[in-house]
């Protein structure tokens, strides 16, 4: 049992995958510190000299000024602020993203070309004709109609 899971461990798409978690959870914490300590102070001196982290809702009643505060009390908050925050770290996550899978496949385009498909052959030249008085298939080169047996003209080209 230990080698079977030694050999999943090891193959190169479970490694991959765990790099990638990695690489994703640090990733990850600078974005939200970039939200939280870069990009939300200047907006929120801008809206109403407001820290948004620290904003909230007593579904009480009851009015604080901070979220540590309603913490500290006791009370049942709704976190605007908390939540303004994550979505911003959403939304630039998602977006940087994006732009790396944009990225990955134009390299992928420039690296591995698509092959355009073959183009389909040319149909074979026609080997009937309808006969115009019956509707039926019969031979290029007939001049008489196998099933109704109308007189037809030779086709063109045709001796």
């Amino acid at each position: 049992m230990w080698k079977e899971f030694k050999e999943f461990a090891m193959r190169g798409n479970v490694l991959d995958m765990a790099v990638g978690v990695i690489i994703g959870g640090a990733f990850g914490k600078i974005v939200t510190s970039l939200v939280n300590d870069i990009l939300m102070p200047p907006i929120g001196l801008l809206v109403s000299q407001v820290d948004f982290a620290k904003v909230c809702f007593s579904l009480q009643g009851h009015r604080f000024t901070t979220l540590d505060a309603a913490k500290a009390a006791g009370a049942t908050t709704l976190n605007i602020g908390v939540f303004i925050n994550t979505f911003i770290d959403f939304i630039i996550m998602a977006f940087v993203i994006f732009l790396l899978v944009q990225f990955v496949q134009r390299i992928k385009q420039r690296a591995f070309p698509q092959t355009p498909a073959p183009s389909p052959a040319p149909s074979p030249a026609p080997t009937t004709k309808s006969c115009p008085f019956c509707c039926s298939k019969i031979p290029l080169g007939a001049v008489r109609c196998p099933n109704c047996t109308s007189a037809l003209a030779p086709a063109p080209g045709v001796a």
